[in-house]
């Protein structure tokens, strides 16, 4: 018996590794900055000597008295940040993942979460899809340090339009934001009209409900088109699948997560980050103590990244379309 797999309306038509167009998520902040510099006099812009890789350029060329280059001090850029929010700015600051929140997390900690800060933090290059700049460049525990925060809302855009719209929804919500963004092309999945809302869930793909066997696959992040694939390919051999896209980590969708739990046998999270303290971290300690069962986490497993290709090392650290799908299959053994 084969699943009527179901798409979402929401997301590009014809899906397929073999046609899917690609785009670094960089380039969505990028266009998200400019647009939120046009609604908003107050947005302003930050920068560690990384106008051009964090795609800030764009905003620092149209808007040059409200971009501020602190160059290399990446504790500067967070209190400097914190700063401007108190006088009424909407400050957004940009580096290197690694650097922000890596290096001054404690500035991010005091200056703005503990403050409460209207500070919007981007950490570009992140996961191991940086791909060539190795261990030490790739990001793989920044969504674990920032989630531990309080008052700090997390998110990992899918592409470049959701890291538009997270960009655009980031600059609306008063409060500290961080969302991550990628260096490597990765597949355009959804649409510019796609609906975005930060703390909200969406379903991506649903299968048929009268397959004896039933997954639920929960990814956020530039994965989300490997959870797809994976998805489709095991409802092609019986197992039905469906697909919740948590761009959001924290505040986390509970109220879609367990409905979307409760539909299904197993879970699998699906992260570009360690297992520990991401996505997989949020899921299973939230069903714990409402819906416990049984959930497989599929990104960094307790490792460090190295230098490679992009795709390579997705493969290489478990993140591929048939680890998932290996995933997926282990939870009926």
């Amino acid at each position: 018996m084969m699943c009527n797999s179901m798409f979402s309306d929401n997301l590009q038509p014809n899906l397929s590794p073999d046609t899917v167009e690609k785009s670094p998520t960089r380039n969505g902040y990028g266009d998200g900055l400019l647009e939120a510099g046009k609604r908003d006099e107050n947005v302003v812009a930050l920068c560690c000597d990384l106008t051009g890789s964090t795609r800030t350029d764009k905003f620092a060329d149209a808007f040059p008295d409200r971009f501020v280059q602190v160059g290399v001090a990446e504790q500067n850029l967070a209190s400097v940040g914190s700063g401007m929010a108190a006088m009424g700015k909407v400050p957004f600051i940009a580096s290197y993942a690694m650097f922000s929140p890596g290096r001054n997390w404690e500035q991010i900690r005091t200056t703005i979460a503990y403050n409460d800060a209207n500070v919007k933090i981007v950490g570009a290059h992140a996961g191991v899809s940086v791909g060539p700049d190795g261990a030490t460049h790739q990001a793989i525990e920044d969504i674990a340090i920032t989630r531990a925060l309080p008052n700090m809302v997390v998110i990992a855009p899918a592409d470049e339009h959701e890291a538009r719209k997270a960009t655009l929804a980031a600059a609306r919500h008063v409060g500290p934001v961080y969302f991550r963004l990628g260096r490597s092309a990765t597949p355009i999945v959804t649409t510019p009209d796609t609906p975005f809302e930060i703390g909200k869930a969406a379903r991506m793909f649903s299968c048929d409900e009268s397959l004896e066997k039933k997954v639920g696959i929960v990814s956020t992040g530039s994965l989300l088109f490997n959870s797809l694939m994976a998805a489709e390919a095991l409802q092609k051999n019986d197992v039905g699948a469906s697909v919740l896209h948590m761009a959001t980590i924290k505040p986390l969708d509970e109220e879609a997560l367990l409905a979307f739990a409760q539909e299904h046998d197993v879970l699998v999270t699906v992260e570009e980050h360690q297992v520990t303290g991401g996505l997989g971290g949020a899921v299973a300690e939230y069903l714990s103590g409402v819906h416990p069962m049984k959930i497989s986490r599929v990104g960094v497993q307790d490792q460090f990244g190295q230098s490679g290709e992009p795709d390579e090392l997705i493969e290489h650290y478990g993140m591929g379309v048939d680890s998932i799908v290996g995933a997926a299959r282990k939870l009926f053994e």
